[in-house]
């Protein structure tokens, strides 16, 4: 997750305020006070801040919740929208609509992650269905063409452009016709250390040439505050209709660099949330601002859950664990699509609520250690124990521990699990009512499941 501290902090002021016996304007000038100092930390610009802490403020303490809410739930609302607004508001996805190829344009100074960020939307892109391809105009960094005929190859998505060439216009003319058969074209552009005469005049040039549907500023995020006059001044030359924002996972400028982007004509369009090649996510404001505080993200869940399996696989399973006909083998590939989603600490703040609980770290990672292990063990037993796992025991259980450098108590734990998760099966496979759920709830409420009187079954 990004912002971490960010997030802490907000998620602190909230809790505070809720755990309050009484919420009066006292209470609700300490939750400002926070917030302030909370987004002052991350680098936020101080007008800003007194703007909307000051939005927050006089709402809370001018309206009424409504009948349905609690007065702190209504006050935490309102936190939400005002941030939500604060960074850009509704979601505005690129516009990719319209007669093939649609051509985005990437541009931006040196050293913000242009070229990593082209690989990034290249396979962004692909995973959704389109047809993708890549072009390097860049002619003044030496490894720039390389560097994107790698990141093609790693993403499987081909790469076009003319290595040694000294002028972008004559790549551009020299590539054109290859690109017709493209859904999407993203293209990279050079860079410099500074805004210079030279860059605007070869930007200019490639934007005439290309007519980009959307020209996107990368950015890192460490610059902070100066985004908002980058951009501007981006946004001045090539008519930049967005902004992608990357490392904003290594730096505690970010908060700086996201509100100082929402206030200029360029809203930020993604978010790069770390180094590896599929650490790229659409910048969505409420999602976003729903992990920062905890409320969870389930957009951005089902997005990774649709990436990590198939969705007629996901059917098939959902309806043999129904069916209480699951097995190890089952088990085993729902954890790789876990594992695709990626840690489980991040999962964990997708889930409403879940974002919110003062988890320890070390307790997740814990988790994560545990399934890594469970899938080594899977790894050293044979299709026939995966099948039909009620027949290992004795010298199976010491030969699967051996082959996985672990123990017979660690096999001994995974069985268990797999027992505990049909017993669930089995209990949701009576609730197909809303009296079978019912009952169920009131089996799990009392461990009724467990086997054992007063002790409840773990899950």
């Amino acid at each position: 997750m990004v912002l971490d501290k960010l997030g802490d902090a907000l998620k602190a002021s909230l809790r505070k305020l809720t755990g309050a016996a009484f919420v009066d304007e006292k209470a609700i000038n300490e939750l400002v006070k926070e917030i302030q100092r909370s987004l002052l930390q991350a680098d936020v610009n101080v007008k800003l801040v007194f703007d909307v802490s000051n939005r927050i403020k006089e709402r809370a303490l001018k309206e009424k919740a409504p009948s349905a809410l609690q007065r702190k739930e209504f006050i935490v609302n309102i936190v939400y929208e005002e941030l939500v607004t604060f960074l850009g508001g509704e979601h505005k996805p690129l516009s990719l609509e319209g007669k093939k190829p649609v051509f985005v344009m990437l541009v931006g100074l040196f050293g913000n992650g242009k070229t990593t960020t082209a690989g990034k939307l290249g396979l962004y892109y692909k995973k959704r269905g389109l047809k993708v391809a890549l072009v390097q105009t860049d002619t003044w960094r030496p490894a720039a063409y390389d560097q994107l005929v790698q990141l093609g190859k790693q993403v499987d998505v081909p790469v076009f452009g003319v290595k040694g060439e000294k002028d972008s216009e004559k790549i551009w003319k020299h590539v054109r016709p290859e690109l017709d058969t493209y859904d999407l074209i993203i293209v990279d552009t050079a860079g410099r250390d500074a805004l210079s005469d030279d860059l605007i005049e070869e930007l200019n040039g490639i934007n005439t040439l290309v007519k980009p549907h959307e020209a996107l500023l990368v950015m890192a995020a460490d610059v902070g505050q100066s985004a908002e006059k980058q951009a501007q001044a981006f946004a001045d030359m090539v008519k930049v209709s967005g902004v992608i924002i990357t490392k904003l996972d290594g730096t505690a400028k970010g908060g700086g660099a996201l509100t100082a982007c929402a206030v200029t004509d360029a809203p930020v369009r993604f978010v790069g949330t770390g180094e590896k090649i599929d650490e790229l996510e659409e910048f969505k404001p409420k999602g976003f601002v729903g992990r920062l505080l905890g409320l969870g993200d389930l957009e951005a869940l089902l997005e990774k859950a649709k990436e990590a399996i198939d969705e007629d696989r996901a059917e098939d399973l959902g309806k043999r664990f129904l069916k209480g006909e699951f097995n190890l083998l089952d088990l085993y590939e729902q954890m790789q699509a876990m594992r695709k989603m990626g840690p489980l600490s991040k999962v964990m703040k997708l889930l409403p609520g879940m974002g919110g609980m003062d988890i320890p770290k070390s307790m997740l990672t814990g988790q994560e250690e545990k399934l890594t292990v469970w899938r080594h063990l899977m790894d050293s037993m044979t299709k026939a124990e995966l099948e039909n796992p009620d027949i290992i025991s004795g010298a199976r259980l010491e030969r699967i521990a051996h082959g996985a450098g672990s123990s017979i108590a660690e096999v001994r734990g995974l069985l268990k699990q797999y027992k505990q998760s049909k017993k669930m099966a089995k209990m949701l496979k009576g609730a197909q009512s809303e009296k079978g759920m019912e009952k169920v709830m009131q089996k799990i409420q009392k461990g009724g499941f467990s086997g054992r009187r007063g002790k409840r079954m773990k899950f």
